[in-house]
């Protein structure tokens, strides 16, 4: 059977599969409590109850210029903000960075983009619209970062009336006409929507400061003192800037936090949680995980994060990773992650949500609709371990084979922190290996490529590449693209070699091989 939903006017097919997976009603509880509930299909139909455009990062530098568009400014952001309001939105969630500096004018510029499209909280017609914007670290500490406001302002006085830290409440009051709280509550269309801004209480400093570790603090004593008055038969949300640790991406996630909010969560099933910071594409799938609630993971409307955690010690060789020696050593540059900006729009029905998931550079669609069941404690269709399953491996087209040239081509070089250490960037003989884009496939989908050189004993010198374009919409022209490797010479053994290459998809699911003519170094 197949359930037709409408996607502001463009129809998608959902399999009754994918609307839900299990069948048998579930029990459980928070606090305590216990409540049943009857299982069904989810059936999308009529208007939602709650729709609502989330973001993340937008980090906004600029205020607007009339002129040539730069880096930073608000024009993506506004853009996005048409498209909600096209979509009728009943609000807009930023899950954090709203500037890049936490700077006034930053956030001034921010608020002229949102009340230029929404003027005074409102549609043109007057229905209302509600802001549920929490601050990250670029608006708490940013100001820091490079010694940002020291060097635009280096009069200490002159600099405290331009950097947010020095007076949130004062800020926030002028900026966005409502009052600021560290951690705040809204309600709308019935729905609750638990927010914690990044933000330790404390006022300017000298250092970074670790307010990262208490994220989550505030809820956990919030749930504790009123988490029995939630109404389990609905779902929550509940908006930070770091993902919660071990939910959305897995453990090695850039970012996360140190499991606060993760454990003050795990009481409640019908909590989904929304949070940015590490800019990982939502052509992850990664980025929807479901155990004892529900987390996912915003991306960016500013840039694409690399995950260069993922991999260690070596990482991915077009990213970075924690370890300047191994990324000196690299034969290729970092991918490019400047062309492609995310954000989503969720439609809240009473048994389940429906995440359609946009880039706002080209206006397309990331990948088919998330459509997460409700109550959510009956199924996991969005648990890691079912979804690996489920998917299927990446498959180059028929009759594809690696194209080896030889090349020079330079390692990256670098230092390290403290200058004591040094590798240089120097010309050298090379392989460049040339695979195509595996087929289109939305269960399948090339996340990443292994990339092995194959000596006649056996030996192997292996590395891997995020795939060309893997980030973009299947439609999009950089998802058809091919993908590539670099060996230096002196890395490969002498004599004949063989590239061998693997298509891999996010959940490391392994595809067949294609393997090169050989080759003598």
């Amino acid at each position: 059977m197949n359930i037709q939903t409408s996607k502001g006017g463009v129809m998608s097919r959902i399999s009754r599969r994918e609307f839900f997976i299990g069948g048998a009603a579930s029990a459980f509880g928070a606090f305590g409590g216990t409540r049943l509930f009857a299982a069904a299909v989810p059936s999308v139909g009529g208007a939602p109850r709650l729709r609502i455009g989330v973001l993340s990062d937008i980090h906004i530098r600029v205020a607007e210029n009339p002129g040539k568009a730069m880096w930073g400014d608000p024009r993506t952001f506004k853009h996005a903000l048409k498209w909600f309001r096209g979509e009728n939105v009943d609000a807009v969630v930023i899950s954090g960075d709203l500037t890049d500096n936490g700077m006034v004018e930053q956030l001034q510029a921010v608020a002229d983009a949102w009340y230029s499209v929404f003027p005074e909280d409102r549609y043109p017609d007057g229905r209302p619209v509600k802001k549920v914007f929490v601050m990250g670290n670029h608006d708490y500490h940013g100001y820091l970062y490079g010694d940002h406001a020291a060097k635009a302002y280096p009069d200490e006085a002159e600099r405290a009336k331009h950097v947010l830290r020095a007076d949130f409440s004062a800020h926030w009051k002028r900026i966005f006409n409502e009052d600021y709280e560290p951690f705040y509550s809204k309600s709308i269309n019935g729905y609750t929507f638990l927010c914690e801004h990044w933000d330790d209480g404390k006022g300017m400093e000298t250092g970074l400061g670790a307010v990262n570790g208490s994220i989550g603090s505030r809820l956990r004593d919030f749930l504790g003192a009123h988490g029995r008055t939630l109404d389990l038969s609905l779902p929550f949300f509940y908006v930070q800037h770091p993902h919660p640790k071990d939910t959305c991406y897995g453990p090695w996630a850039w970012g996360h936090d140190t499991g606060i909010a993760t454990k003050a969560l795990s009481a409640f099933p019908n909590a989904i949680a929304i949070s940015g910071h590490s800019h990982y594409s939502l052509t992850d799938e990664r980025s929807v995980w479901q155990g004892e609630f529900t987390s996912v993971g915003a991306s960016s409307l500013y840039t694409m994060g690399m995950p260069y955690n993922e991999c260690l010690p070596a990482g991915y060789e077009n990213t970075r990773t924690t370890s300047w020696m191994h990324d000196a050593g690299k034969m290729m540059g970092e991918f490019f992650r400047n062309d492609c900006r995310q954000g989503m729009l969720w439609s809240v029905y009473d048994d389940c949500i429906v995440v359609r998931r946009r880039e706002f550079n080209s206006d397309l669609d990331l990948g088919d609709d998330w459509v997460i069941p409700l109550p959510a404690a009956e199924s996991k269709p969005f648990a890691f371990a079912e979804r690996a399953k489920k998917s299927r491996e990446p498959v180059f087209p028929e009759g594809a084979a690696p194209v080896v040239t030889r090349i020079k081509a330079k390692n990256r070089g670098g230092s390290s922190r403290d200058g004591t250490k040094r590798v240089e960037s120097v010309e050298r003989d090379a392989f460049k290996i040339v695979v195509p884009a595996a087929v289109v496939d939305k269960d399948a989908r090339l996340y990443k490529l292994e990339f092995a050189a194959v000596a006649k004993d056996g030996t192997q010198k292996t590395k891997l590449v995020l795939a060309e374009g893997y980030d973009h919409a299947p439609s999009h022209a950089k998802a058809s693209s091919p993908s590539f490797c670099v060996f230096a010479l002196d890395e490969l053994p002498a004599g004949e070699v063989r590239f061998s290459v693997t298509p891999i998809n996010c959940w490391d699911r392994r595809g067949k091989p294609i393997m090169s003519d050989p080759v003598v170094v």
